[in-house]
């Protein structure tokens, strides 16, 4: 071990000077990923399909200090992608850090789930995360100095769902596979590809989970007899493992993915 990091190991954490892109920036997670990274001192790309909403964003970001460029698209073709991507080396010269935060769900039985819905959450979880580690990986083995690309999974990539959830759980696998691949594929580069894997926390899709009226209080009840820290999840909780997978902290850790989840996947 250097005599560096033993008098500095938190430099490890820093991602100061670096330039990250976010997608899906106008979302829970997603917002809270583009701030963490803005306010740890990097110099942030964010990209969603709702253009106020991610001027909210771009806002929060500029209020933390950081250098913030939008693009009001999501990652749904390889032009957009590439522009994407081309947005972050016009004005900050090159791409360190790639956080996917993009996604659907469409919740439905499957013997009542219309084809075009699955291939829709597919293709939201699915093929843009894959355009878009695609297009990020090229120009991070142009720069041949490494790189990271954080994916989103879940917990349900892992554990299946009674309540019509064959799609997402489907498309949440295949991003661990993604994962998988990647992580070999581009083992010897220095990119280090992992996903974070998130039960239930905070957000539009999920806030009835945390109402105090019936429903809300019965099955939040019950899913948290799953979960041995004994609450459901804040966008908060992410912010630490984001910023692990997005430094030098996670140099050896590649291929895998991160179960912020208070333990849920554990049991």
């Amino acid at each position: 071990m250097s005599e560096d990091l033993l008098k500095d190991p938190l430099a490890l954490f820093s991602v100061k000077g670096k330039t990250a892109i976010v997608t899906g920036a106008s979302g829970a997670f997603g917002a809270l990923a583009a701030k963490v990274l803005a306010g740890a001192g990097a110099k942030v790309v964010i990209s969603a399909a709702g253009a106020e909403a991610l001027k909210k964003v771009a806002a929060e970001c500029g209020a933390l200090g950081a250098k913030v460029e939008t693009v009001a698209l999501r990652p749904s073709s390889e032009a957009n992608c590439d522009k994407i991507i081309d947005t972050a080396v016009e004005a900050f010269g090159r791409l360190d850090i790639l956080v996917v935060a993009s996604g659907i769900n469409k919740v439905s039985k499957i013997v009542d789930q219309k084809p075009e819905d699955f291939l829709d959450v597919m293709d939201a979880n699915v093929t843009q995360s894959w355009l878009m580690a695609r297009a990020a990986g090229r120009q991070m083995l142009k720069q041949g100095e490494g790189g990271k690309v954080i994916l989103m999974s879940s917990a349900r990539g892992l554990l299946g769902h009674p309540a019509g959830y064959a799609a997402y759980c489907a498309s949440k696998s295949a991003i661990d596979g993604i994962t998988k691949a990647l992580g070999c594929e581009w083992g010897s580069t220095g990119i280090t590809v992992n996903a974070l894997g998130p039960t239930v926390f905070r957000s539009p899709l999920t806030e009835w989970m945390f109402a105090d009226d019936e429903r809300g209080k019965t099955v939040r009840a019950g899913f948290l007899t799953r979960v041995p820290k004994g609450r459901l999840g804040e966008p908060s909780d992410l912010a630490g493992p984001l910023l692990f997978l997005a430094s030098k902290a996670s140099d050896f850790y590649t291929g895998h993915i991160l179960y912020a989840d208070g333990g849920y996947t554990a049991g």
